[in-house]
């Protein structure tokens, strides 16, 4: 009788040798099981498990690059979850070659399930080509009678060293990932990320210390370097933002010396049904080595790989009147008609209406009886408002052509009972698509404070997507209630980060560009809607302050935006002539440069904004980039910039838009690079390139 486990390498030994032939398929990527033994590669990275019956123990894992490897001798498995059992049956391994869609690049998938007693556990690892990472997502069904996060340990009511046990804290939570790296010193950096906008203006708290005995840190990324080799690993926690997830233990990670854990399912045992697998929180852990930057180029290059950015389809500078604060009182056709001439004057791509264009009246409409519940009990809600648009949309369809202008629209899911009504939400949207081929939706309202709901609110996003073929784009709000933050639901579209009103003066050009910088070490900025305002309304509210809106050029508020997808958040019709002198030309240019701008890898660059800082972005590509570099309130005409570029590097920078002049120069120790600025509260957009 053949072995399970022989049986199984030969079934997938059959797998990979026929997708081999295909070049075009998972050429870089490999799985095999054989005596026990799992490794999952590709060139760059390899992690080879202990299969276990399916419950994996990571045995190693190695840097292909820098040739590092790392052994671990572990007994225990990479996944245990409080209450349940240790020992694996049924375990199953299938693996699949994932070719390229419209959104997502090609990747090799390898399922695994098995059983823990009553609960299925089910691991869908996927790695791409070329990418130093391997990627985690995990689904559960069953029963489970357990507490999955028991009540902890408090470190500061352990007195001493001989009571400081680290199995307490570790079994009270689900744990989801396990590294036990060998050596003593390592360097952590835990990120934890803030979203609800509305309320947080800081939204990066990164945490720098030395992994010693348990610790517990908030984040979802992870970055551990060792202080010996310059090698290092970064674990990724594809799930919201630390406070908003569900079930959560208060806290995502557990250091002690090298062993690294990602704690926290995502999932309960109310959540789980014997009918189908419900999906947790996953994870990512990937490889880097040699310079401090690389570690975030190795997040960066995964980060790449789960949506594909083409620019007729996702490159956006789009208008959205909600900005100037009428809300939905001015929304009809006429005015819609003329924020497109004025749209096309100022050089938007795209006119998205807010909440108003609907027969249904929300709950932050500017009349009466509005509200967010029970939107279902009236069949024509999401219909367009005949009184305001006697003809539907299509007058704006044809006109938006005209003027190369796309129109959006804005779409609030019924919230009732977790989000029940999903279906007949995705049924509306694709309705709007295939009779007037609107494809981007701002996503808002959306709450997920259930599984349940989280569930629905994919299956939602999934039906539209797969109805109309991968077309539609989704502006996800990050602004109020419990959503996916920055790392969960990424594959879907952007992320509209906030809201910010001159009505209120909580709108400052410098925290507007302190956030997208802050979060551009982390998150890819071509990833975020990043809003500029009409700096001519509400100017007296600002009277005496320095940092003010009405202190910057247009032109500077827009570029505030560039290296994010920007959104100009005002009526373009209210703005004054001198607005479009100002910006039209600039906004033209960078249209032109636009996608091969985000086509790079953009990071930070100088210091914080602060509204006197030297600051910008990088964008990094082979042999050439961008630099975006801003001069605040300071008294520098000239300033010393730490770029990502290697010291000794001759580059020749020439300007795109902006008040800077074309140079040389060799870059210094650390990547400085030398720019000048004469002007206060200016900027320059520069295309570099590296002289050979």
């Amino acid at each position: 009788m053949i072995p399970k486990f022989m049986l199984m390498t030969a079934i997938l030994f059959s797998v990979l040798s026929t997708n081999a032939q295909n070049k075009n398929i998972g050429y870089d990527c490999s799985a095999k099981l054989e005596k026990d033994v799992l490794t999952i590669e590709n060139s760059k990275i390899s992690r080879i498990f202990k299969w276990n019956n399916g419950n994996l123990i990571t045995r190693s894992l190695t840097d292909k690059v820098s040739g590092k490897d790392w052994k671990m001798n572990s007994n225990k498995p990479d996944l245990t979850i409080p209450g349940e059992p240790e020992i694996a049956e049924n375990g199953k391994l299938t693996t699949r070659f994932v070719p390229e869609t419209a959104i997502s690049t090609e990747h090799m998938e390898v399922e695994i399930t098995y059983a823990l007693g009553s609960l299925g556990v089910k691991r869908v690892f996927r790695i791409y080509p070329y990418c130093a990472s391997i990627a985690c997502d995990l689904y559960y069904r069953g029963v489970s009678n357990s507490v999955w996060i028991q009540s902890g340990t408090n470190l500061a009511d352990m007195v001493n060293i001989e009571k400081l046990n680290p199995g307490a804290a570790v079994n009270n939570v689900p744990v989801i990932e396990k590294l036990e790296l060998p050596d003593k010193h390592w360097k952590l950096e835990a990120v934890e990320f803030a979203d609800i906008t509305d309320r947080n203006n800081t939204l990066v708290f990164p945490v720098n210390a030395l992994s010693y005995r348990t610790n517990f840190f908030k984040g979802n990324i992870l970055f551990a370097s060792n202080n010996v080799s310059e090698d290092g690993v970064y674990i990724l926690k594809e799930a919201p933002t630390s406070n908003v997830q569900l079930d959560y233990s208060g806290s995502d990670f557990i250091a002690q010396f090298g062993t690294l854990r990602m704690i926290g399912a995502g999932i309960s045992p109310s959540d789980l049904t014997s009918l189908e697998w419900r999906r947790g929180y996953g994870f990512v852990t990937g490889v880097y080595s040699g310079n401090e930057n690389n570690k975030y180029l190795a997040l960066r290059e995964y980060q790449k790989k789960i949506r594909i950015h083409k620019a007729g389809r996702d490159e956006m500078i789009m208008a959205n009147t909600w900005g100037d604060r009428s809300q939905d009182s001015r929304v009809k056709e006429s005015f819609a008609l003329a924020e497109l001439e004025s749209g096309a004057k100022l050089g938007v791509t795209h006119l998205q209406l807010d909440d108003g264009w609907q027969t249904g009246r929300s709950g932050n409409s500017a009349f009466k009886g509005g509200t967010f519940n029970s939107i279902w009990d009236r069949t024509d809600y999401w219909t367009p408002d005949s009184v305001k648009f006697p003809h539907g949309l299509a007058p704006l369809i044809k006109r938006a052509k005209e003027l190369s202008i796309e129109i959006c629209l804005w779409f609030n899911p019924s919230r009732d009972n977790g989000m029940e009504h999903w279906e007949k939400d995705a049924n509306v949207l694709i309705g709007l698509y295939k009779k007037y081929g609107i494809r981007i939706f701002k996503i808002d309202g959306v709450n997920l404070p259930t599984k349940i709901a989280e569930i629905n609110f994919r299956n939602f996003l999934d039906k539209i997507l797969e109805e109309t073929e991968n077309k539609v784009v989704f502006n996800l709000d990050v602004t109020a209630g419990r959503r996916g933050g920055y790392h969960y639901l990424n594959e879907y579209g952007n992320i509209f980060l906030e809201n910010r009103y001159t009505d209120w003066q909580n709108y400052y050009p410098y925290t507007t560009l302190r956030n997208l910088w802050m979060l551009s070490k982390y998150v890819p900025a071509e990833n975020l809607q990043i809003e500029f305002l009409n700096k001519w309304r509400n100017q007296s509210k600002y009277d005496g302050d320095p940092f003010g809106p009405a202190n910057y050029s247009f032109d500077y508020l827009f570029a505030i935006t560039m290296a994010a997808q920007p959104l100009a958040w005002f009526e373009t019709s209210s703005l004054p002539e001198e607005a479009i002198a100002q910006a039209g030309p600039v906004m033209l240019k960078y249209r032109t440069i636009q996608h091969d701008f985000h086509s790079g890898n953009i990071f930070p660059i100088g210091d914080e904004p602060s509204g006197k800082s030297w600051t910008g972005f990088q964008s990094i590509q082979d042999g050439k980039g961008y630099f975006l570099v801003f001069r605040e309130t300071n008294n520098l005409a000239k300033a010393e910039l730490k770029t990502w570029l290697p010291a000794g590097t001759s580059i020749k920078c020439s300007p795109v838009v902006g008040k800077g002049k074309a140079f040389m120069a060799k870059v210094g120790t650390n990547g400085i690079v030398s720019f000048e600025l004469a002007e206060k509260n200016s900027y320059v957009l520069y295309q570099y390139t590296l002289n050979k």
